[in-house]
């Protein structure tokens, strides 16, 4: 134990108020075993890139897990990695035997366990899903020690009960009764399915029921060849009409096994307002992009190529509009943007050009960056009360274009400042709020209390992928999605697993109302 903390107080939401009773640096199993014991709380953490707050100790003894950094087995098809491990040293790790981690979350600091925890997803959520998905294997920690080795299909709920052994005895948890949104993403408490995976109640539950110690993933090989398309749009309907159509032939062609087909694995879309916020921070001239000044959405296509060179990528687009041009993926992705009339503003960073594509996802970055800076500048000068104000929501595609009517109707009609970006292929967007006032926050969580209800009148899930943490907005959309029984439900799992309330407690729910 160590007095040492004060680093470790916040987390990347800036959740205020951050203190604790003490940390331990966890090494092995063992020493979080010892931890979860000797101490009467205790909030796991890893990168802390927690944007709700839930990687913040509200006096827990903090529980760092950044030492259990080890790749312990690597192959093309999976990896095992302790719950420390980054994304980043997993997919270097990866690469070194031609395999990759296809559903990597944006930021690529974010650590295993983190991931696990919060069924992380990111742009390629669209083809290759979320972390649930790819997760083959857990080892937990649980509240009283046990330590628990899960592998999939291993153990299912019976008629809606699991019962665990642990070394407090024998355990029954009852599972949710709720319905999940049926989402690409979803990151909105525990898991719920009659004949659940016992493994897919940790993946998720944010620390609160269990700690992960011990990942193993699938993993894909070989990496594919890919371009990213720079495709600046002259209005949001024409945006989202070319997100469509790419859509449904990426899904033809992964049906049909096409390989001349149009497979997009991604695409991220800015809208507007965080175009000029590019232009205002020089993003644009210092990247070198190309913006129509017309433009109101810029998408980022990332198209998967079989087998392709820049060399013969590039002679593919010179011929792409010639009646002769030999059929193939670049040809019909060229064609596509041609009968959308937005070829030719459109720049596509070949495959191998990664400086290029490096300017492209650099100015995707840059729209969050450029929001947070512009909340941090109002904190600062105007009032120390002003925090982020964001959401992190999706929905069916198809329901895509009337929820961003929702939304710009919610943020205008309160006269907010806002910004839209996001993960467009899965309907998942992330509205903020760039308030010049306190009372732009207020309103700001007004309206997305209200977006959340409309979220999932349209079918979709007000939490999509940052979890819920500490956030009092988000654990709100929380029960708003699954009702005050929901929450008693999840709380009931809790109570089974963690009676003392020792794991994280006051993530995802307080403990009483």
């Amino acid at each position: 134990m160590t007095d040492d903390y004060q680093p470790y107080l916040t987390d990347a939401g800036h959740f205020a108020g951050g203190h604790a009773a003490g940390l331990v640096i966890a090494r092995n199993v063992a020493d979080v075993v010892e931890a979860v014991l000797a101490n009467r709380t205790v909030l796991p953490i890893g990168a802390q890139s927690s944007l709700t707050g839930g990687a913040t100790p509200m006096g827990e003894t903090i529980l760092s897990m950044a030492r259990m950094n080890r790749v312990l087995d690597v192959g093309r098809e999976r990896i095992t990695v302790e719950p420390g491990v980054t994304v980043d040293a997993m997919q270097q790790a990866l690469a070194a035997v031609g395999g990759w981690f296809p559903p990597a979350p944006t930021f690529t600091g974010a650590t295993a366990g983190g991931i696990v925890a919060t069924n992380a997803a990111g742009a390629a959520t669209f083809k290759y899903g979320t972390t649930r998905d790819w997760v083959e294997a857990l080892t937990i920690v649980l509240a009283d020690g046990t330590v628990l080795d899960l592998a999939r299909g291993g153990q299912r709920a019976d008629d809606g009960r699991i019962v665990i052994q642990t070394r407090s005895g024998e355990r029954i948890v009852s599972v949710p009764a709720y319905d999940m949104p049926k989402t690409a993403k979803r990151s909105a408490g525990y898991h719920a399915e009659r004949d659940m995976d016992l493994i897919d109640l940790f993946i998720g539950s944010e620390g609160t029921v269990g700690i992960v110690t011990r990942v193993t993933f699938r993993a894909l090989a070989p990496t594919p060849t890919v371009a990213v398309a720079f495709v600046p749009c002259p209005t949001e309907g024409a945006g989202i009409e070319l997100v469509s159509r790419l859509r449904a032939s990426s899904l033809a062609t992964r049906r049909d096994r096409d390989e001349r087909g149009v497979d997009v694995s991604a695409i991220e879309h800015m809208d507007r307002r965080s175009i000029r916020i590019l232009e205002e921070d020089g993003v644009d001239r210092r990247h070198n992009l190309s913006i129509p000044p017309a433009t109101e959405m810029i998408l980022l296509v990332q198209l998967e190529l079989p087998c392709a060179t820049a060399e013969s990528v590039k002679a593919q687009v010179e011929d792409a509009l010639t009646p002769d041009a030999p059929d193939s993926a670049v040809v019909r992705f060229c064609r596509l943007l041609e009968e959308a009339g937005l070829l030719a503003a459109t720049e596509l960073a070949l495959p191998g050009q990664t400086r290029r594509i490096e300017d492209f996802f650099a100015a995707r970055e840059a729209v969050p960056a450029g929001v947070n800076q512009r909340v941090g500048t109002a904190k600062r000068e105007r009032d120390d009360r002003i925090a982020k104000t964001a959401a992190d929501m999706i929905v069916p595609f198809e329901r895509f274009a009337e929820m961003m009517a929702v939304y710009r109707r919610g943020f205008e009609s309160r006269q907010l400042d806002y910004a839209i970006w996001g993960h467009i292929s899965d309907g998942n967007v992330h509205p903020n709020v760039i308030p010049r006032n306190f009372d732009d926050v207020i309103k700001g969580r007004e309206a997305i209390l209200e977006f959340g209800r409309d979220v999932a009148r349209l079918g979709g899930c007000p939490l999509a992928e940052h979890g819920v943490g500490r956030s009092a907005v988000k654990q709100a959309l929380l029960r708003q999605l699954y009702g005050d029984d929901g929450i008693e439900q999840m709380r009931a799992i809790k109570r089974v697993l963690d009676p003392e309330w020792k794991l994280a407690p006051g993530v995802l729910f307080p403990r009483a109302e």
